[in-house]
């Protein structure tokens, strides 16, 4: 059995972020850093935007606050909100010291973009490549200590629990196949959210809510989980995301006819784009992300998209910017549409669509990472600490990740010191039994109708059928059944490769199990919830219901059916209020 002091499962921005804090609080502590993937394939990497931090003189904590919180439709806790944003310029800060390569003014001073939702301009970015810099930078960083030791391409399948505290976990190594436990005082889940829940979404294929999954086994309320955010600006057919920052600079979108069209749904007065003294900060198109989302079924609904092969778009225009600011700023844009569109967006307008690309709840943790188990963390966007609430405002994300891995690292570093050893013969039970479920039940497998991309397919097609955009408790009904009726589908999955070495079918198995536990508890959640907030817009319940619903869902693992229930939202000094922008 392998023995460390602290494990970390996902090795992501946030993952990396945990292991440094622990590294410099102790560099005595032996770290585990447990990834499916090579920690530089982390999803992290996707990130295009920025990050955002209080930094310049007209911005104030308080103005990031009211932001966040509103975008947020008043369902985050407050008090974590205020952590996470007195603490962002200090993580900021300390990336740049580690050698992120942010852009910059030309005095010299960090640039910032406007970024949806946001009154204030406070997204630092590199280029449009910011979470390709940021994740370069921590691994880097991570490299200096020798306390960190990296398991690669090992898939966790069991949060180990004994004696009412997490010890460890079982993880098939996918070089060999075989399935080991890793023992530790601490745990700290930070994999990522769920969006390959979904059949159109910017996530990448390992984005299957696997760390939501182990927590929801071992005993871990899942909250908020029916609040799931859709980008308005995807690549048709890809699910590649053309980054905020496009309209951060100053795209416009436009319908069928040229129209700018937003400014029909409540998201503010258009500005000039072509008047010098006013750049476009507060424009429609900077609105936040579920309305946007949320105009565009409408733009449809009226006849005003555009059919396309992949369904119907709108136009994303940054023509009008010109060929110097889309390559200084922007030209990973540029790179992408040229790509995966064929259109060069300084002469054409980019089609676009609404896609799904961000799981705003997950592990319920307190505001200091820690879940209802002790010795177990999560952080990132696997958790839900909870800042994001109903609606996650671009670039709160990658800045995010690194305060509360931060403060996960540092809670499991303390964690570890405080507590004694795990109980090695009860782990080496729970270690043959999770080895002798997964051998029979995956790789040794005889016989099997079901397929596993059919199940799969499935899954998805009633995921944005029934709890997309836009829900009413007839199509969420549907997709509860079917998820019910998939989950018993399984037990009769069909395996024809039976080899250990890089299994890869054993291994999508294994994530297409969790992914039906989550989508089973997102689902039920978003049948509860009997209001409309944010991203969850129920056509039956219109109005937003701060009487009833002011509350996080929490949902909990009973291997049939989520038990749902509520606890309260902390209110610390902003009341609820009506959510308006750019008046």
């Amino acid at each position: 059995m392998l023995k460390h002091d602290i494990l970390i499962i996902g090795g992501g921005g946030a993952g990396l972020r945990a292991a440094i804090a622990i590294g410099e609080i102790d560099p005595e502590l032996s770290v585990a850093v447990v990834s499916k993937v090579y920690p530089m394939r982390s999803h992290t990497v996707a990130a295009e935007g920025g990050a955002a931090g209080v930094i310049k003189d007209n911005d104030s904590f308080e103005n990031h606050c009211m932001d966040t919180i509103s975008g947020g439709d008043w369902m985050p806790d407050q008090d974590a909100v205020e952590l996470f944003v007195k603490k962002a310029p200090e993580e900021l800060i300390q990336l740049e010291h580690w050698g992120c390569p942010w852009s910059r003014e030309s005095d010299g001073k960090v640039a910032v973009r406007p970024f949806g939702g946001m009154n204030i301009e406070r997204t630092w970015f590199a280029s449009d490549k910011t979470g390709f810099h940021l994740l370069h930078t921590l691994f880097q960083t991570s490299l200096k200590y020798d306390n960190i030791i990296r398991y690669d391409e090992w898939f966790a399948t069991k949060i180990l629990v004994e004696n009412g505290r997490c010890q460890g976990v079982t993880a098939l190594e996918i070089r060999s196949g075989k399935v080991q436990a890793i023992a530790a005082k601490s745990v700290i889940i930070c994999t990522g959210g769920a969006g390959r829940l979904y059949p159109f979404t910017t996530n990448g294929s390992i984005k299957t809510g696997d760390g939501l999954a182990l927590a929801f086994r071992a005993g871990v309320p899942l909250k908020d989980l029916e609040f799931m955010q859709f980008h308005p600006t995807g690549l048709p057919g890809t699910g590649i995301l053309i980054t905020e920052a496009a309209r951060g600079e100053g795209g416009i979108l436009v319908n069928k006819d040229g129209y700018r069209y937003l400014q029909d749904y409540d998201l503010g007065k258009p500005l000039d784009i072509n008047d010098p003294d006013h750049p476009v900060k507060k424009s429609m198109e900077l609105g936040p992300r579920d309305r946007l989302s949320q105009a565009f079924v409408l733009e449809h609904e009226k006849g005003g998209t555009i059919p396309g092969p992949y369904g119907h778009v709108v136009h994303l225009d940054i023509r009008h910017l010109g060929e110097k600011i889309i390559n200084k700023k922007i030209p990973f844009v540029r790179e992408l549409a040229t790509k995966y569109a064929g259109i060069d967006p300084v002469f054409e307008p980019i089609p676009v669509r609404p896609v799904l690309h961000y799981t705003m709840g997950g592990i319920d943790t307190d505001i200091d990472t820690a879940t209802v188990i002790p010795g177990l963390f999560a952080a990132g966007e696997c958790a839900c600490v909870s800042i994001n609430g109903a609606n996650r405002l671009g670039s709160n994300s990658l800045t995010e990740l690194l305060v509360f891995g931060r403060i996960a690292g540092e809670g499991a570093a303390n964690h570890a010191k405080n507590n004694p050893g795990p109980d090695i013969s009860a782990l080496e039970s729970q270690e043959k039994d999770e080895q002798n479920r997964i051998l029979k039940g995956f790789y040794q497998k005889e016989s099997g109708t079901e397929n596993i991309s059919g199940l799969r397919e499935e899954m998805q097609e009633y995921m944005d059928s029934g709890v997309g955009i836009f829900r009413n408790e007839q199509g969420i009904r549907k997709t509860c059944d079917k998820l019910a009726e998939l989950k018993e589908r399984f037990a009769n999955i069909k395996i024809e490769d039976n080899t250990s070495t890089f299994n890869t079918e054993v291994t999508v198995a294994l994530e297409l199990e969790g992914m039906l536990e989550v989508a089973q508890a997102l689902s039920h959640c978003a049948l509860d919830r009997k209001e409309s907030r944010g991203s969850h817009q129920r056509s039956d319940f219109t109005g937003r219901d701060d009487d009833n619903y002011l509350k996080h869902s929490m949902a909990h693992y009973t291997g049939d059916i989520p038990k749902i229930d509520y606890k309260d939202v902390i209110i610390t000094k902003w009341p609820p209020a009506e959510r308006v922008y750019g008046r």
